[in-house]
């Protein structure tokens, strides 16, 4: 029995996925809730699992065709479809097959079919006369060393145009044709393609149009600040064995952003709100955006309520969603309702960046490299660990 495997519906508000790459070819075996297809949608991308064990029966949508929720994108020949058909081997063809050869009984002759059978066998092929090659060789006016020349280089003399008295084939003939034979066979030199045209992905192209449709939206503004950063490179120095020891997690500097810009967030509450209409809406929770760069786009899973954890529930879950983003895991839900996002630039050496708002919110903030620098302190120069940290706003 065949199954139809469809599109899925990524959130309320997406109508269509793109097929990205199949995990499976037809013919292979599937389990269930097996990952068999990638999809990309403009919510997120993700790997869909198989709906029943069995073969990949048939691939109805390619790779990189767009198709509405729902539609028919494969088909899987069931498992259970397979174990209930009759056992293989007790069709009348295989019980034939499988049927020893009949052997005359010894000291009886056999008939006449067999007789001529075996006197055609007896005959043998016709063979070319001994010689014959050599004759039509030396057909060919050539030298003995020509000869054993052509033998070495698999060179048929009659294909060679001697330039000897009578058409004699000389051994300067022999190996020029030789050279144009291998200058033929050689591979003809290809130059590199000066461009390339691919398509873009489902993600870039809804990347593209989510940055125009936020630079029409709001009127942006960056401002840039340099943060002594220095206490906070101690203490990550200080904590990052243990963290991966006791707390089995890993430590970045990816939370101690996260913590300053929930207290900033409350003490300036109108940065974590969005504009409706001629009215700001307030939001009295924080669901921070964390932006992770991936090698086929950029993604951005939500901490919801990230002012309700600890330190090390934020560790956690950075972690969690960054590994998950990469894997393809993340569900719908976890990567909308955020009131503010954080990017991180610096992870790629930038200095800083002037990154464009995540629309409906009002503000974003980039993270620059975190780098050793001269400062003046109380009239003297020290050497500190600075951060650029960019706000773009509304």
């Amino acid at each position: 029995m065949l199954i139809d495997v469809l599109m899925p519906q990524m959130g309320e508000s997406v109508t269509e996925g793109t097929v990205t790459k199949w995990l499976k070819k037809v013919g292979d075996a599937v389990g269930r809730d097996e990952p068999l297809f990638e999809i990309s949608t403009e919510k997120v991308d993700a790997e869909i699992p198989s709906p029943a064990a069995g073969t990949l029966a048939k691939i109805l949508v390619a790779e990189g065709q767009t198709v509405g929720i729902r539609s028919v994108v494969a088909q899987i020949e069931s498992l259970a479809a397979a174990e209930q058909a009759p056992p293989a081997g007790t069709g009348k063809e295989e019980a034939v097959a499988a049927a020893p050869p009949k052997v005359a009984p010894a000291g009886r002759k056999p008939g006449p079919v067999a007789v001529v059978a075996e006197a055609k066998a007896a005959v043998p092929l016709p063979q070319e006369a001994p010689g014959a090659k050599k004759e039509a060789e030396e057909e060919v006016r050539s030298s003995p060393l020509v000869r054993r020349l052509a033998a070495e280089h698999q060179v048929d003399l009659s294909q060679v145009e001697g330039t000897g008295l009578g058409g004699r084939v000389s051994k300067e003939d022999l190996l020029a044709f030789v050279e144009r034979r291998k200058a033929k066979a050689a591979p003809v030199a290809e130059f590199p393609a000066l461009e390339e045209e691919v398509p873009m992905s489902a993600m870039r192209k809804k990347i593209a149009e989510h940055m125009v449709l936020s630079r029409r939206t709001s009127a942006h503004v960056t401002t840039v600040f340099a943060v002594d950063f220095t206490r906070v490179v101690d203490i990550y120095n200080r904590e990052k064995e243990r963290f991966e020891r006791e707390e089995n997690t890993r430590l970045s500097y990816t939370p101690f952003f996260i913590r300053a810009i929930i207290d900033a967030l409350k003490r300036f509450p109108v940065l974590n709100s969005s504009v409706s209409g001629d009215n700001l809406v307030y939001k009295k929770y924080i669901n921070m955006g964390i932006a992770v760069s991936l090698e086929w786009g950029l993604i951005v899973p939500v901490i919801h309520h990230a002012d309700e954890k600890s330190f090390l529930g934020l560790t956690r879950a950075v972690n969690d969603m960054a590994n998950r983003a990469r894997q393809k895991k993340l569900t719908v839900d976890e990567v909308q309702g955020g009131t503010f996002t954080i990017t991180n630039p610096g992870a790629l050496g930038s200095l800083f960046a002037t990154p464009i708002i995540n629309q409906p919110q009002l503000g974003i903030v980039g993270v620059g490299a975190v780098n050793k620098m001269p400062v003046v302190i109380n009239d003297a120069i020290a050497i500190r660990s600075i951060v650029h940290l960019s706000l773009s706003y509304d």
